[in-house]
């Protein structure tokens, strides 16, 4: 029974502003709150009868805690929280809900992901690949012309019961008009006919370098473009599909940062990205902060977009932003995480581990030596252990010239990083930013390497063992998905999303350690250790009402875990259930046909959202797509044979 001293039998979230006001509630929902600038400018929020994990050692737990002017003011017991603050605050029921510091993805592509969100179906966390293409036909056959149907990342083949992709034959059998664009991770991608069609692809079209246009017997392109090992032919051919127009791109932002929030994100930094150019392609992200529109704080990353040429493209960057310049909803972070081309080791677990030019050296000399001078922090992609031993080189020499003295830098996935030098970078006060791409990946990587390889890739427990900064992140949207659960899930039980064990004992964390990594660990790599990731006072007040407790659902159940309640700054900013109508609504997706408005993001629990609505299909009955669903037992699932289905299971995250 809660003991709301308002109303103490009342099982409902309660929402008062003072002791004698409180909104009404119908059917166990929320009522919305009449003013959105009454809620994000409230001048006390308190958030009661919850189990709080603060992740502050001096006071690990408590049951409510209390937010003014954005900022933490109180944490503690019910009793104290609400004699202390509790007269004149907005007052939130938790119900005995686990509350945790909201989550902080240390390496994602929002700003590049959000201009696209609206134009993407995402088949991230369907377990069924029969579900998967019936979304795709519902999605076709509400898909004007000439607009395409993308299914762009944040899924693999494994994590199907069928262990296979579509053919192509599936995909020209249920779109034979509109455009179909699938991209696997960044090893392949997949176009109908219609696809080929509107990129111009035929018999004359040759491969570019690094990427490979299958054909059939008489030279024509079937519609498997492959990455062997540059992944640059998939990204030009989406590329070449429409784009949304301007106006649509702030809505589409908007969706994607309220789904970031539905997981739990507040915070994120931004790695870049090829064609996303400072400052013109960072207007949006800056208009959307003027108006006051940031759901997820956002730190970004400068990327270089010139090969030859990044010395200059940094040096004019230097020359317009000061280091962390911004505020703490919209900042710059420094450089990366392309400092040089020369130096992207492309991942793709199923080609051979690539070798890096001797121009890697000097080049990146002098860009970090310049970016040191300049007091600008730094991060940069390094796949393999091989690959960071020779930068490791190069900023060892930097350092002697121009000493790094604290400055924060840190190496983005390394995943077959040695301990020799994981010492090498602690030495050199760096940090390692790790992400889940092993869950979508593994199987693949264990083919080549071996499962003993597999056993410490990446080694994070080392990591944290030698004193290491280490920050967790999902590297979404392209390869991994977004959902920041599924890389929780991974931390903890070493499981690929297809079911694979890849890790022993010797390399899984214990939940809260797990937690850390996506809160204090990733707060260390904007430089926001004092402000976020941590519930006590003083601290922004960035927090997380759980669906379900962390720290108590059986392991398989991590993976689907959402907030009902997302705070940022002590405003909220996403409400499920009880809670939902406490935040402000969303106008719909735009365009009226975006895949958002029927299906909606990450299908939590794998089943498809919108599905049953769109098809009334049921799982052992006929679909329109395959007839009975007892055909997966059929299929074999090749592991030899690239044009089959299984590919790379790897990616390059800086993409095109």
């Amino acid at each position: 029974m809660s003991n709301d001293p308002l109303d103490p039998g009342r099982r409902n979230v309660v929402l008062a502003t003072g002791a004698a006001l409180a909104l009404g509630l119908a059917g166990g929902t929320a009522a919305a709150i009449e003013s959105p600038s009454k809620e994000r400018r409230m001048s006390t929020l308190v958030i009661r009868n919850a189990r709080i994990t603060t992740l502050d050692p001096q006071q690990p737990h408590a049951q409510a805690l209390a937010v003014q002017e954005g900022r933490i003011v109180a944490v503690g017991s019910d009793e104290q929280i609400m004699r202390d603050w509790g007269s004149e605050a907005t007052l939130i029921d938790a119900q005995g809900r686990r509350l945790v510091p909201g989550l902080n993805d240390s390496h994602t592509h929002l700003i590049r992901g959000g201009l696209n969100y609206n134009l993407e179906l995402r088949w991230d966390g369907l377990r069924s690949l029969a579900d998967a293409m019936a979304m795709l036909k519902a999605q076709v056959d509400r898909t004007p012309a000439p607009q395409w149907v993308r299914v762009v990342g944040g899924f693999t083949a494994t994590q199907f019961t069928e262990k296979r992709l579509p053919t192509l034959q599936e995909l020209n059998d249920i779109a034979p008009d509109t455009p179909v664009f699938l991209l696997h991770l960044y090893d392949r991608a997949l176009l109908n006919r219609a696809a080929l069609r509107a990129c111009g692809y035929t018999k004359e079209t040759p491969d570019p370098p690094g990427g490979q246009i299958v054909r059939d017997s008489l030279g024509n392109p079937t519609g498997l473009l492959l990455a062997k090992p540059n992944a640059l032919i998939l990204y030009a051919t989406l590329a070449k599909g429409p784009k949304l127009p301007i106006e649509y791109q702030a809505n589409s932002t908007r969706h994607f940062m309220r789904e970031l929030n539905r997981l739990g994100i507040t915070s994120v930094i931004d790695a870049g990205g090829g064609f996303q150019n400072y400052p013109e392609d960072y207007q949006f992200i800056e208009q959307l902060h003027r108006d006051d529109q940031l759901t997820v704080r956002i730190a970004y990353n400068l990327f270089t977009q010139n090969k030859g040429s990044e010395v200059s493209d940094f040096r004019g960057w230097s020359e317009m932003l000061q280091p962390r310049q911004g505020d703490d909803l919209l900042r710059h972070n420094g450089a990366g995480e392309m400092l040089v081309f020369s130096a992207a080791d492309f991942e793709l677990f199923n080609e051979p581990r690539p070798e890096l030019p001797p121009e890697l050296e000097p080049e990146l000399h002098d860009v970090v030596k310049l970016l040191v001078e300049k007091r600008w922090p730094f991060r940069i992609h390094a796949t393999y252990d091989e690959s960071i031993s020779r930068i490791l080189d190069v900023y060892e020499q930097v350092n002697r010239e121009v000493p790094f003295d604290g400055l924060h830098w840190f190496i983005d996935h390394a995943e077959t990083i040695t301990p020799r030098n994981i010492e090498r970078i602690r030495a050199l006060n760096g940090g390692i930013a790790v992400q889940h791409r092993m869950a979508y990946q593994g199987e693949a990587f264990v083919q080549r390497y071996g499962v003993q390889a597999a056993r410490h890739t990446p080694p994070v427990k080392r990591m944290l063992a030698e004193g290491v900064p280490v920050g967790a992140g999902t590297d979404a949207t392209r390869v991994a998905s977004y959902n920041p659960w599924v890389a929780l899930s991974w931390l903890v039980t070493g499981r690929t999303v297809g079911g694979l064990a890849l890790y022993g004992d010797e390399n899984l964390l214990e939940r809260e350690q797990a937690l850390r990594l996506w809160t204090q660990g990733s707060a260390w790599f904007s430089g926001d250790e004092a402000v976020k990731g941590t519930l006590k006072a003083g601290q922004l007040a960035d927090f997380i009402l759980l669906s379900a407790d962390f720290f108590r659902v059986d392991e398989q159940q991590i993976a689907d875990i959402t907030s009902l309640l997302t705070v940022v700054g002590g405003r909220i900013v996403h409400g499920d259930g009880d809670y939902a109508g406490l935040a402000p609504q969303l106008p719909p997706a735009m365009p009226d046909w975006s895949p958002v408005n029927r299906f909606g993001g990450y299908h939590v629990g794998g089943a498809a959202t919108g599905l049953a609505a769109a098809h009334h299909h049921h799982h052992g009955a006929a679909c329109s797509t395959h007839g009975a669903h007892g055909h997966a037992a059929r299929h074999a699932a090749p592991t030899d044979d690239l044009t089959a289905f299984w590919g790379a299971m790897g990616c390059s995250c800086f993409a095109f």
